[in-house]
């Protein structure tokens, strides 16, 4: 029998480096799709829209988006990426450096001055500009802490507000790591430390699992949520559990959007309305979670697994819709679920970027770590087996 929505999925990617292509790609697409619905309720979405929304739309506020939100004005919509792309794609170019696992060190050696000191095109603005300039509070918590606070990279995340800033750009972690989830876990929580503490740290190592488990031949949605089962603690554990269980009991992802809502919402601290949180919201806890990445996995399950499904699911859920996107992108771009072409394009002709070539460039250094991988273990057998241990050949 197929499995649930995967029914009209067609051909998809099955090598690594299509499924790197696809994960970054498809993380981009729900990026674009949900950012200009991000911050609002499914029942204001559908009012604004005329229905729920099933591509690309334009800004909320149409030509007054310069305005209507002093604190944020962006271009949202169009067809444009927000920060959770340019930060996906700016953690790429740090593997591309180091051409290694990454560490905290790393965040603060090579992530945080590319946020700093290299101009680029940002979408949102319309303009060439440093990345920074386009971060909102949490990610430029990197640039202060790091930068100017000399912060101990491994702790510097401690004391920024709880959000899933770090989780949003970790499909790199879980693609470099493909088909090994727990040194994706591993790689992404030393990552994180950087810039997050808490359950927003945890959520980066967990996301990173699943997009890891995602690549692994023969993976689908229920694999990929037991991966992240096996590794995430705490709230975040019981979150994803919780969400997950209500998923599987639906196909659609119309139906799914108000009992998913309310399985993650005891564990969510912002609180019912997304633009005015509570008072609790966003500080360290062991009993919450963030939204966001119990939600995409919970979409990917409605979905069976298929792209366009999880990420309509997820734009038109509403709230921080734009990472609950990316992620359900990654996710399912991972799996083989093809990006559909004509999205993808408008996307990257709009944003003015080549969604591409980051996936050739992270194909190449996955390979590359894999290697040394290999060379790393062969080098500790041999001091083992010297020990008196037994090799792995026996």
């Amino acid at each position: 029998m197929t499995p649930k929505g995967q029914e009209n999925r067609g051909p998809g990617p099955s090598g690594l480096d299509e499924r790197i292509t696809a994960a970054l790609v498809g993380a981009a697409v729900g990026d674009a799709l949900g950012g200009p619905v991000e911050g609002y309720s499914p029942e204001q979405i559908t009012e604004r829209h005329g229905g729920r929304v099933h591509g690309l739309v334009g800004p909320w506020h149409g030509d007054a988006w310069r305005t209507a939100r002093p604190l944020a004005p962006y271009h949202k919509g169009d067809g444009h990426v927000t920060d959770d792309t340019l930060m996906t794609h700016a953690l790429v170019r740090v593997y591309d450096r180091v051409r290694d696992h990454l560490d905290a060190y790393a965040i603060a050696d090579h992530l945080v001055p590319d946020l700093m000191t290299h101009p680029r095109w940002i979408p949102e603005l319309e303009s060439e500009a440093l990345p920074l300039h386009r971060l909102f509070l949490a990610e430029k918590w990197l640039v202060a802490r790091l930068a100017y606070g000399h912060a101990d990279p491994r702790e510097a995340g401690v004391g920024n507000i709880v959000n899933c800033g770090a989780a949003m750009y970790m499909a790199p972690v879980g693609l470099v790591n493909a088909a090994h989830p727990a040194a994706a876990y591993a790689e992404a929580l030393d990552v994180a430390g950087a810039h997050q503490s808490s359950y927003g740290r945890e959520a980066a190592g967990v996301f990173a699992a699943a997009v890891a488990a995602a690549a692994m031949p023969g993976a689908t949605p229920e694999s990929v949520v037991a991966a992240c089962l096996s590794l995430a603690r705490d709230g975040t554990r019981t979150a994803i559990e919780k969400v997950c269980e209500v998923a599987v009991r639906y196909r659609d992802f119309e139906s799914a959007l108000g009992p998913l809502r309310t399985a993650v919402a005891p564990y969510d601290t912002v609180g019912p309305d997304y633009r005015a949180p509570s008072l609790a919201a966003r500080r360290p806890s062991r009993l919450h979670s963030i939204e966001e990445l119990p939600i995409a996995l919970g979409m990917l399950l409605v979905a069976g697994g298929d792209f366009r499904h999880a990420v309509l699911g997820s734009v038109n859920y509403g709230r921080d819709c734009d990472s609950i996107a990316t992620m359900a992108g990654a996710l399912a771009g991972a799996l083989g679920s093809p990006v559909p072409e004509d999205w993808a394009k408008a996307v990257a002709d709009a944003s003015r970027l080549d969604l591409w070539e980051p996936a050739r460039t992270l194909a190449a250094v996955t390979r590359e770590v894999f290697q040394r991988d290999v060379t790393r273990r062969r080098a500790h057998e041999r001091a083992f087996v010297a020990l008196g241990g037994r090799p792995c050949s026996d």
